[in-house]
């Protein structure tokens, strides 16, 4: 029985349904799909086929035959929707489709009905089509790749803007200083003998300027003269020659607060007029799109280790604005791993690096007034220069050893020492590397504080006897005997990146004389992370290292009790922190977020829409995390204490600096559940202190670069 035939209808009735199939004669495998056996029409190809508005055919089309319609209608349709199917489907339903179009289009091409070239031209254009796509996709690739170069490209200009502007500030202040000299000298206020003597002080001391004169042009002339002569009978300070050799520098290669400290320290010594620079392993993994003209070396040079000399290759560059230097073995794949440190060879790693480090100043003809080194990576950098190096040219340098983590010490068998060049039998004693406790094995760090002309504990604000007591783990005994040479210090802030003011990741800057900036941020910071909006107070927390799960635990239980909203994020580091981990496992609901993965920005705005920020303590690692707490306008709170919220009070006494005394004065005494009533009962006292603790200057450029400057001069004096 023959289906109904097609029935033109309205414009906007939908196609009529497919016929039925019937079977040809010659049997199943010939099955074809028919319509009715009404006359049917020579259809144009698809493409062809263009109509106006008025519907007349376009010039290059061929005539339309009547009736068509509906044909030409079903077979678009059907042609389309069997052609146009994902890539995903399956590719067998896909083909026998195909075959049992292009059986019943030769069937109808039998019948005199021009389809074959309908479907060719299809299929043609959908080909086309998939062309256009494949080339639009490269095409948006490319787009992507070039903005992200661009994007790339922007950061440098941006960072060499800011570097020109820097100078242009240096060089304009250096030039009207000298221009107020003048002017004071036709005024009469100063006589020519005196006006020399003050230019040649200015002119020897250029690079000083900047950090030593402030608000030139708002001064008067006879402020500005007072402090010329202050500054004309101040000692001349020669500039210092300073050599890094570390294991990491933010943002090259990071992995905890040594590599800020370095970039930090490097960039206030620069700044006030000294030569720096720093030696690196090149890692795998190093970052060097932020590496201004980096450059391999032409010529390799060779350095000691394991009984034979091995090729490294030198690669050099600038990275905030301090000399870079970057030392690649070609032979050993020490640094061509994932991590930083924490495999098995880890000491052969590092005392390849600090011999290699020294061999290549020695052949370079550097003379630094100081080797500033780090932590055990390479400590052995000490007893390396007094036995082997003192004696190349090196006679008029120091060393300072720094130990951000007295933890770390790497513990060896003394013959390991004969893999860089020294002697275990000269070593192996008490007074030098003999480690206090495992009499067997050398202790690489403790050999870095008896060869080292100072040590700086970093970062505390105990006195020296405390921190030596409280932070000697095991190496009280040593720290004792060389007590004469061990420093206290802490980190200064990066004035740059650190500064709600300034600061490029917040929705909304602000500062102590505008402080409603930090209403938004935590607005802003409840939303990112998930917290509902309203007036509760937040408390932020970093977990680092030091973090105390039980003090955590605690910590959020008087916090919620005083209706808080609490916010942890580990600190940046390759793994999950196993505190965070353990918290989150234990403490559930909805006024408690936990950030698994570390987030340069949300960091940024958790200082900024904290009201209170958890320590762990104020020294150790977690002493920069309340100094950035305080700066953000976020009051610092002590968490590793008793749940009966005694306090240790013996040394508040003794302080170390001006800023641990502030911070001990201000907040060593104040509990969490102190702070939230503080919040509560007092808002205006306490939004008081909070602008107040603003205010306070924490940049390297203060307190923080006078105490490393004063060990740096006290060495070079011996």
């Amino acid at each position: 029985m023959e289906a109904p035939g097609l029935v033109v209808g309205a414009a906007l009735r939908a196609p009529p349904p497919p016929p039925p199939l019937r079977c040809s004669p010659r049997g199943a495998a010939d099955r074809l799909l028919v319509f009715s056996r009404e006359p049917r029409p020579r259809l144009a190809p698809l493409t062809r086929c263009y109509c106006s508005r008025e519907g007349k055919g376009n010039a290059r089309s061929k005539p339309h035959r009547e009736g068509s319609n509906s044909v030409r209608e079903w077979l678009i349709f059907v042609s389309l929707s069997r052609l146009n199917v994902k890539a995903n489907n399956d590719q067998r339903i896909m083909n026998l489709e195909l075959m049992s179009q292009e059986t019943y289009l030769a069937d109808e091409r039998h019948e005199g009905v021009d389809i074959w070239e309908l479907f060719s031209e299809a299929q043609r254009n959908i080909l086309h089509l998939n062309k256009q796509r494949l080339v639009a996709m490269e095409e948006l690739k490319k787009l992507q790749d070039e903005n992200k170069s661009l994007l790339q490209d922007i950061e440098v200009l941006e960072t060499e803007r800011q570097g020109f502007s820097i100078e242009i500030a240096e060089s304009s202040r250096f030039s009207e200083l000298l221009l107020r000299i003048d002017t004071m000298t036709i005024s009469g206020m100063v006589g020519m003998t005196e006006a020399s003597d003050l230019r040649k002080k200015v002119i020897d001391n250029r690079y000083m300027i900047h950090s030593v004169f402030s608000d030139i042009h708002h001064k008067q002339d006879t402020e500005l003269l007072s402090e010329l002569r202050l500054f004309l009978r101040k000692p001349a300070e020669k500039p210092l020659h300073v050599v890094h050799i570390c294991s990491e520098m933010d943002p090259i290669t990071s992995r905890g607060s040594l590599a800020t400290y370095v970039t930090g320290l490097s960039s206030a010594l620069q700044r006030k007029g000294n030569l720096v620079e720093v030696i690196l392993p090149k890692y795998a993994g190093i970052n060097e799109d932020v590496i201004h003209f980096l450059r391999k070396a032409e010529a390799d040079y060779e350095s000691y280790y394991g009984g034979c000399w091995h090729k490294n290759r030198i690669w050099t560059g600038i990275s905030s604005g301090v000399s870079l230097t970057l030392i690649e073995p070609v032979q050993l794949s020490y640094f061509d791993r994932d991590m930083l440190r924490g495999y098995p060879d880890d000491f052969e790693r590092f005392s390849y690096f600090s011999r290699a480090s020294l061999d290549y100043i020695v052949k370079s003809g550097k003379q630094p007034d100081v080797l500033h080194v780090h932590n055990w990576e390479t400590a052995i950098v000490g007893p390396l220069f007094w036995d082997i190096f003192a004696h190349q040219g090196l006679g008029n340098t120091r060393i300072l050893l720094t130990c951000q983590d007295l933890t770390s010490q790497c513990l060896e068998v003394p013959n390991m020492l004969e893999l860089c060049g020294l002697d275990p039998h000269k070593l192996h004693r008490p007074d030098r590397l003999q480690d206090n406790s495992e009499t067997n094995l050398v202790n690489v760090l403790k050999g870095g504080i008896v060869y080292s002309n100072k040590v700086l504990l970093m970062p505390s604000t105990l006195p020296r006897d405390m921190a030596i007591q409280g932070l000697g783990h095991g190496l009280e005994a040593t720290l004792t005997t060389h007590k004469e040479k061990v420093l206290v210090a802490s980190h200064g802030l990066d004035g740059e990146l650190w500064d709600p003011s300034k600061d490029i990741y917040l929705p909304q800057r602000y500062s102590p004389n505008d402080i409603e900036g930090k209403s938004f941020c935590r607005k802003t910071l409840k939303r990112r992370v998930g917290l509902h909006s309203g007036s509760s107070v937040v408390v932020g927390c970093i977990c680092n290292g030091d973090s105390n799960t039980d003090g955590l635990r605690e910590a959020v239980r008087v916090a919620l009790h005083g209706g808080a909203q609490v916010i942890f994020m580990e600190n940046k580091g390759p793994v999950m922190n196993s505190t965070v981990q353990a918290l989150k496992e234990e403490l559930k609901g909805d006024r408690v977020m936990f950030v698994e993965i570390y987030d340069e920005a949300l960091e940024h705005l958790i200082f900024a829409g904290s009201d209170i920020f958890l320590c762990s303590s104020f020294y150790g690692p977690s002493l920069q995390i309340a100094i950035r707490a305080i700066k953000y306008g976020s009051a610092p709170v002590q968490i590793n204490f008793p749940s009966n919220g005694s306090r240790q009070t013996e040394w508040h006494d003794y302080p170390s600096t001006a800023l641990s005394q502030y911070i001990i004065s201000t907040y060593g005494d104040m509990s969490l559940s102190q702070a939230l009533d503080g919040i509560k009962n007092n808002p205006s006292q306490w939004d008081w202190r909070i602008k107040d603790a603003m205010s306070k200057v924490l940049s390297w450029d203060a307190e923080c670069y006078d105490l490393h400057w004063e060990a740096y001069s006290v060495i070079r004096k011996l």
